[in-house]
């Protein structure tokens, strides 16, 4: 390493250690904003979004090299903004403190309570497939419960960076939010500050190097992380409605999303049958790929991974079927990659061994329930499932016996977007919760706090020790049976 690349490192964690200070110190200034600042501080968000819309939506598009419109606001822009408008209208009520129970020993004159308070200051490592949800959605759950937050994009989202870091100051003092570029090293840098809690949302292997960063200053880590997320079509269930809404996931974003369709079980018999739907609703949804409506491979590394993993599969004895029909001639500059279905995939192949990140599907057939469990226990345990069937009981059977993070019944991905419920991983696919009032507890420390009565029944238990105490140690005792 040179003396140049160390003064830079040095001078880059210099700068992200000031910011940190200056965001504890005004966090210890003022640790616990009220409800009407919370509010403010939320409703302020989202006119940060509404009012850069078109530039934001344009910053993104240019890093991707071409990004869906439709995309961006259907996956980015609605999420966030309802997420913000149901975390307003619930706000109240999750920072109430909470009655407890009082044990026999403290007496009915004294109380507990369980106070929700702010962390103080969180950092947020935001990856680039959908960088204004997980940039916003986290900080919607950051701002509710009172803290302030650091941002570090990533450096495949460098024009969008630069935006949010030229319009943030607009909206909110450094000291209460700030968002911090990556050109590249940055990450282990902001992953060893000592915030009060850290969130990252990426693949497994930068999250196991994340937490051990993170576990040299003890900050408590959210993993939100990715895996192989399996749905698995039933016999009762009408083949074309599973292909068209599995088809419409796989393809969004071009399969660059944590929570996609990573692979599909069919029966046998009714292969032919997907791949025939398949094939037609490709053709018809993107009748031109090199349009604006289909979505670009974020650069050039993970393009030629995945042409590389397409040609690895069709080495070892996978059918590979080019969904698109072979629209055009391939043109590496635009980094639009061909939709593709592969049979007779096996466990030696690329595209079983990791995440695929990108528009290919594998398809495993089954005959038993039990193959398809033992074959997603068998594996690290996925972001979500996505069971399509009617049957109500082989419904339970997936979701009691298949562990997953998440999970979407007769569609996909969908449960990501409820406001309502958590979202997070388990195992390889991450820890942890956030959205909603899962995300306001994850922010917030619950304080227990026991305020003593003007009567404390412990003198009587205090020593010497005689028959009083002897007959109330009982009485306690014969009261736990």
């Amino acid at each position: 390493m040179t003396t140049e690349t160390l003064t830079r490192q040095d001078v880059d964690k210099t700068l992200l250690q000031n910011l940190l200070d200056s965001q504890r110190q005004a966090y210890l200034a003022d640790p616990v904003p009220d409800y009407r600042q919370r509010v403010q501080d939320l409703k302020t968000l989202a006119r940060m979004l509404r009012e850069h819309q078109e530039a934001l939506v344009q910053a993104i598009c240019a890093d991707y090299g071409n990004r869906s419109r439709n995309e961006t606001l259907f996956c980015e822009f609605y999420p966030v903004l309802d997420g913000i408008k149901d975390t307003i209208k619930r706000l109240k009520k999750w920072m109430k403190p909470q009655r407890r129970h009082i044990d026999f020993t403290a007496f009915p004159t004294s109380s507990n309570r369980v106070i929700p308070q702010p962390l103080g200051v969180v950092g947020v490592i935001v990856p680039w497939n959908f960088p204004v949800n997980l940039t916003f959605a986290p900080l919607t759950s950051i701002f509710a419960a009172g803290n302030r937050a650091m941002v570090k994009m990533s450096t495949n989202s460098s024009r969008l960076a630069a935006l949010l870091q030229d319009i943030s100051g607009d909206y909110f003092a450094e000291d209460k939010l700030a968002f911090v570029a990556d050109s590249g090293g940055t990450g282990p840098l902001f992953s060893s500050l000592k915030f009060d809690h850290l969130i990252f949302t990426g693949s497994t292997a930068t999250g196991r190097a994340v937490m051990r960063a993170a576990a040299d200053n003890l900050t408590p880590v959210t993993l939100e992380l990715g895996g192989k997320s399996p749905a698995i079509v039933a016999p009762d269930f009408p083949l074309e409605t599973a292909a068209e809404r599995v088809m419409f996931w796989k393809l969004m974003n071009a399969g660059q999303i944590c929570t996609t369709v990573d692979y599909l079980f069919l029966p046998e018999q009714r292969v032919e049958a997907f791949v025939d739907k398949a094939r037609q609703l490709v053709q018809k949804r993107y009748p031109d790929l090199q349009g604006r409506d289909y979505t670009s491979v974020i650069d050039d590394t993970s393009y030629r991974r995945l042409w590389a993993s397409l040609d690895d599969a069709r080495a070892k004895g996978a059918t590979v079927i080019d969904l698109s029909g072979g629209q055009g001639s391939r043109d590496d500059g635009l980094r639009k990659f061909p939709p593709h279905l592969l049979l007779d995939v096996t466990d030696d192949m690329e595209v079983m061994q990791r995440e695929i990140f990108g528009p290919l599907l594998p398809i495993k057939t089954y005959t038993r329930r039990e193959e398809v469990i033992a074959y997603i226990n068998g594996r690290d345990r996925p972001l979500a499932i996505y069971p399509f069937t009617n049957d109500k009981s082989l419904c339970d059977f997936y979701i009691e016996r298949a562990i997953s993070g998440g999970v979407s019944v007769n569609n996909c991905v969908l449960h990501v977007g409820q406001h309502d419920i958590p979202f997070g991983g388990v195992g390889e696919s991450g820890m942890g919760h956030y959205h909603g009032y899962e995300g306001f507890i994850t922010f917030s420390k619950l304080r227990p706090v026991f305020y003593q009565g003007p009567l404390d029944p412990l003198k009587l238990l205090m020593p010497p020790y005689g028959k009083t105490a002897n007959k109330i140690m009982d009485l306690m005792l014969r009261m736990t049976r």
